[in-house]
């Protein structure tokens, strides 16, 4: 359809060009005519009509006046060579349409009509009596004007230019343009089909991103929804319910209703991410108040799974009296933190978890940076390029027996560090641990 459009402009400009070259060189050609007709008419000799009228002069008379007439010989001798040159033709006739005289070989055998604006006319093969022109035809563009003084007709003057003049450079305008056209249509179809692949890439590769998503989220849901639905239909079936085995039912209902919750929450908040509807709530926290409250929060999971949580904060104020607030959303900084270390519990069987707070410089400006380090069962070099997108999970199978993490964690980390023009970082070594870096800059 590119291709198609560009080559209908292609063939709309090349017509306008192709009639405008067209008008402008017929323009110039009667132009070249007219000057010449002005020209032969200030040469002509004028003179009273003698008694009795030769074959070189023509004359007429107008009741009350003398007759004048036009001395042919004595007006045409000096033009022929000129004209010749420049490749126009005169003819001269009487005032009764008689040819007098002329610089053509043989007589074009037309009517003469009168016409000052000028005219294409066609020479029929032999019309003219030339055996040089008995099979091809000639066009000649002719102007024909009435030489009068004071009401008293001289004769008429009619020049010819042949139309070759014209049609030459046309002709060669048509094939230059259709050259031109078709090698710009070829280009652009060739450099179109090429340049829409190179945009269709992305696309193709959001296709693809999007039918995973949906995919996995698809998983995600139908699992625990499948759970409840077989916990319910086992509670409806028993004809004598048990209130203690009822009660186990229902807590695992509540449990993988509470994981969906989070999972929607999840899904609700990427999708606004993705949608730029995410309202940003900016006001002055303590930074390192809020990660101590996180850290609050999460020391009782890491102590259930026998960890150690650690919280460090090094002496980096730079003689400040005080750590500067951060500009930011409380509740995504809060989501933030908790993601990345729950994380690193989740995966950490044993060994410690440390959370590291550090006031520096980042890119010209100061900034926090907070480091989550665990010494967990890490990820290998392969794989820590996808840990930041969608469901993707390294462990599949140790996440889903134990029925946490979506995969959705650390891609919501990268939304939030996103939205406060951020960096996070992250490197790992299997069986050793894994280091998450994160940077929130200062907005002064």
């Amino acid at each position: 359809w590119y291709t198609t459009v560009t080559a209908i402009l292609l063939l709309i400009f090349a017509s306008g060009v192709y009639f405008y070259v067209r008008h402008t060189l017929v323009e110039r050609v009667d132009d070249t005519l007219n000057h010449v007709v002005e020209v032969v008419q200030r040469s002509l000799v004028i003179e009273a009509a003698a008694p009795s009228t030769g074959r070189v002069l023509t004359a007429v008379g107008v009741k009350g006046q003398a007759p004048l007439q036009v001395n042919v010989d004595g007006s045409f001798r000096d033009n022929a060579q000129t004209l010749e040159d420049d490749h126009i033709d005169i003819e001269w006739f009487d005032p009764s349409g008689q040819l007098q005289w002329s610089t053509l070989s043989a007589p074009m055998g037309l009517p003469l009509q009168v016409n000052a604006a000028g005219e294409t006319v066609h020479i029929k093969p032999g019309l003219n009596g030339d055996p040089d022109n008995a099979q091809s035809p000639q066009v000649f563009r002719q102007i024909s004007r009435r030489v009068q003084i004071n009401n008293q007709v001289l004769g008429y003057l009619r020049v010819s230019h042949p139309w070759f003049e014209v049609s030459r450079p046309i002709r060669q305008l048509v094939i230059d343009l259709s050259l031109w056209s078709s090698l710009a249509i070829v280009a652009t179809g060739t450099i179109g089909w090429l340049l829409s692949g190179l945009a269709m890439t992305p696309v193709r590769q959001s296709y693809q991103q999007l039918k995973q998503f949906t995919a996995d989220a698809s998983h995600e849901l139908r699992n625990p929804i499948a759970v409840i639905q077989t916990n319910v239909q086992v509670a409806l079936a028993d004809p004598e319910p048990d209130a203690a085995f009822q009660h186990s039912q229902l807590q695992v209902v509540e449990r993988l209703t509470r994981r969906l919750g989070r999972l929607v929450d999840n899904l609700l908040f990427l999708a606004r991410q993705d949608g730029g509807l995410i309202p940003m709530q900016w006001e002055e926290l303590d930074l390192p108040k809020l990660l101590s409250e996180v850290m609050e929060e999460q020391e009782l999971v890491a102590h259930g799974q026998g960890l150690s949580l650690v919280y460090r904060r090094l002496d980096t104020s730079f003689g400040l009296p005080s750590l500067p607030q951060l500009t930011g959303d409380r509740d995504q900084l809060t989501r933030l933190f908790t993601n990345l270390i729950s994380n690193a519990i989740q995966y950490t069987p044993q060994g410690e978890v440390t959370v590291t707070l550090e006031y520096t410089q980042w890119q010209g400006q100061m900034a926090y940076r907070i480091t989550v380090d665990d010494t967990g069962i890490g990820i290998p070099q392969e794989l820590q390029a996808q840990v930041f997108d969608r469901f993707y999970r390294v462990d599949k199978a140790r996440s889903r027996r134990d029925g946490t993490g979506s995969g959705l964690g650390l891609a919501i980390a990268k939304a939030i560090i996103t939205n406060h023009q951020g960096y996070i970082q992250l490197e790992s070594q299997p069986q050793k641990g894994t280091t998450v870096t994160t940077t929130l800059p200062i907005k002064e």
